[in-house]
């Protein structure tokens, strides 16, 4: 099974996205054979946490078992939460102008599923040293930490600093990532602690899926990154006292 992290549906408004539709993502994934991905809607990551949240749920049902939900929370709009139905939570601390460890953040961590939140090296809101901070605090919630800090200078900081955290996952999509670092980041942390992702609509599905499937990875890492370890996450964090579990694999 192959599990894309990291997906975005609608337009951004100073980024050009050719094909913002879920249609459009669907019928990418069936060419490159991706079984589903995780989505949050860009218009909940800016302007409206709750509407873009409710065309992400419409995508998703429109597509049965294609599109994992990841509810934005925004903590200045304090939007409602679910924990039934979704992947977990996306934070976006950059555009919040919120720090990832700031205690405005704490109704995602209380929620206990998992949350993938941008991060980016030497940001003052997400640079990879607040996602120690928070694995801290919440040992017991997995951390998606996006784009492995971003910048190519600081990838390898970013996995020195969760190595010892293992509830923290480096996930990798970004313009700047190569096949060599997902390879590099895979034997720093180990394999088990990488997680495909590729940022599409916002970036090119295509380019995201080469990296990995093209990477310098034996064949049993490669399907960890691809989809395995998702799936433990999504798997494990499942409960019978959250409801239903529907939606959160395919």
């Amino acid at each position: 099974m192959i599990l894309d992290a990291h997906g975005h549906l609608g337009p951004w408004p100073d980024f050009l996205i050719p094909d913002p539709s879920a249609d459009g993502m669907v019928a990418l994934m069936d060419r490159l054979g991706i079984d589903a991905i995780g989505i949050s809607h860009l218009l909940a990551v800016g302007p409206s946490a709750e509407e873009g949240n409710r065309l992400a749920f419409a995508a998703a049902e429109r597509h049965p078992g294609r599109f994992g939900v990841w509810q934005v929370y925004n903590p200045h709009q304090r939007n409602r939460l679910t924990d039934q139905g979704v992947w977990g939570v996306k934070i976006h601390p950059d555009v919040h102008q919120c720090p990832l460890d700031d205690r405005r953040y704490d109704p995602v961590w209380e929620l206990g599923l998992p949350v993938l939140a941008h991060g980016q090296t030497d940001s003052p809101w997400s640079d990879p040293d607040r996602f120690v901070t928070v694995a801290r605090r919440h040992p017991g919630v997995p951390l998606l930490l996006g784009h492995a800090g971003l910048w190519p200078y600081g990838f390898a900081r970013a996995a020195g600093l969760i190595r010892d955290h293992p509830n923290v996952y480096l996930e990798i999509c970004g313009s700047k990532m190569t096949g060599r670092w997902i390879a590099r980041l895979a034997a720093q942390v180990g394999a088990d602690r990488v997680v495909y992702g590729s940022d599409a609509c916002f970036l090119d599905l295509r380019i995201g899926f080469g990296r990995v499937a093209l990477a310098p990875l034996d064949d049993a890492d490669r399907a960890l990154i691809q989809g395995g370890n998702l799936a433990r996450v999504l798997e494990t964090t499942r409960s019978t006292d959250r409801g239903t579990t529907e939606g959160r694999l395919p």
